[in-house]
């Protein structure tokens, strides 16, 4: 009798034999379906060519779409050099490119040609308090690289009006900017709840900021972080309120042009990369002893002293600890523009880090 061994060995022999006959023959399997493909790019670390960043990297500098005027997101002030926070969004994005924040060309833009001055080449990205919806994102020509403001619309009313809710603007006059998802969503309020208005309807937000501070209208509606900032402009900013009811769910983010994949993944990590930068403690004043000192990985692959993560983007090594440097995490950049440290002092509320307490929903995608 054949031992245990022997018997596996003639069981090992019939089992090769037959897949090798069975060599040529049709099968239900698809060619190489159990063979992980592996890209060329994948095997030598080389970044996916992207046009815009070529085109960028070539000019010397972003050409980053902004608001034509929005306190606290994008806005001239005295010397004449643009703030905010989609204008440090901006800044961080040319810091992770070129090493240098100041890299950036600001195109102010209306609401009406943001989309189309990005699809004509005219900026590489729009950081411009824009909503990510379903007809936006599936219109073929946009994509959105993530969100770095959790908004909602809302009301503004002068306090005289002694009013408690937007359900008691029965008739009344609303300012709203034309051809926004602001008028869509004013319209949808009201007529789900058979209350009737009526829609004073501007150009622009810059208008519609103005109707009201001209009493051309009862109410002005918008996202709630752009009244908190219209709030600011007018001559007596007590004597106005801000609603308690919020209308829809605005989520704002990036916008890029559909089909660079390696654009907009430059563009998305750089957000990630400065939320993840609050979530672990890496601030603008911290980031170069972190750079030395750090013995956290996630802190390390963050900062470019492990793995290749700039390199996947046909970016430096130290992109990541660059856009910190340039700018601050994302809890910084929201303080000095938006929370304590400004002029509108808005509450962090769903724009909190996922694990502070209470929690929000900015929550950075794992960099490794």
């Amino acid at each position: 009798m054949m031992g245990a061994k022997a018997i596996i060995g003639v069981t090992l022999g019939l089992a090769l034999g037959l897949a090798g006959c069975g060599r040529g023959e049709k099968t239900d399997r698809e060619p190489g379906a159990d063979v992980p493909i592996v890209t060329k790019a994948r095997v030598e670390g080389e970044p996916v060519p992207s046009p815009t960043l070529d085109a960028v990297k070539a000019r010397g500098r972003l050409n980053c779409g902004v608001h034509e005027g929005l306190v606290g997101f994008a806005y001239i002030d005295n010397r004449g050099a643009w703030r905010g926070f989609d204008a440090d969004f901006c800044r961080g994005m040319a810091a992770a490119i070129f090493g240098n924040p100041d890299a950036v060309r600001f195109v102010p833009l209306t609401a009406r040609n943001r989309f189309e001055a990005l699809a004509a080449g005219q900026v590489d990205v729009v950081w411009r308090n824009s909503s990510w919806t379903m007809e936006r994102d599936t219109a073929g020509d946009l994509s959105f690289a993530g969100i770095n403001y959790y908004d909602g619309q809302g009301f503004m009313v002068r306090r005289s009006l002694t009013l408690n809710s937007a359900t008691e603007l029965n008739g009344a006059r609303v300012c709203v900017q034309a051809g926004s998802t602001s008028a869509l969503n004013v319209g949808d309020f009201f007529r789900a709840r058979g209350i009737a208005y009526q829609p004073v309807t501007t150009a622009d937000e810059a208008a519609a900021r103005q109707a009201y501070a001209d009493e051309d209208c009862d109410a002005f509606t918008a996202d709630i972080s752009a009244l908190a900032a219209a709030r600011t402009t007018l001559a007596n900013p007590e004597q106005h309120a801000i609603l308690p009811d919020v209308i829809s769910k605005e989520a704002l983010g990036p916008v890029v042009r559909r089909g660079d994949e390696q654009w907009t993944s430059v563009v998305r990590w750089t957000l990630n990369a400065l939320i993840l930068a609050e979530e672990l403690g890496v601030t603008q004043a911290n980031v170069e002893q972190q750079t030395e000192d750090a013995t956290d990985p996630r802190i390390r692959r963050l900062l470019g002293v492990e793995g290749e993560l700039g390199e996947r983007l046909g970016l430096s090594k130290t992109w990541a600890g660059d856009a910190v440097a340039g700018v601050g995490n994302y809890g910084e950049i929201f303080e000095r523009n938006l929370g304590t440290q400004s002029a509108l002092d808005l509450a962090r509320g769903l724009n909190a880090q996922w694990n502070s307490r209470p929690g929000g929903l900015i929550y950075a995608l794992p960099l490794r």
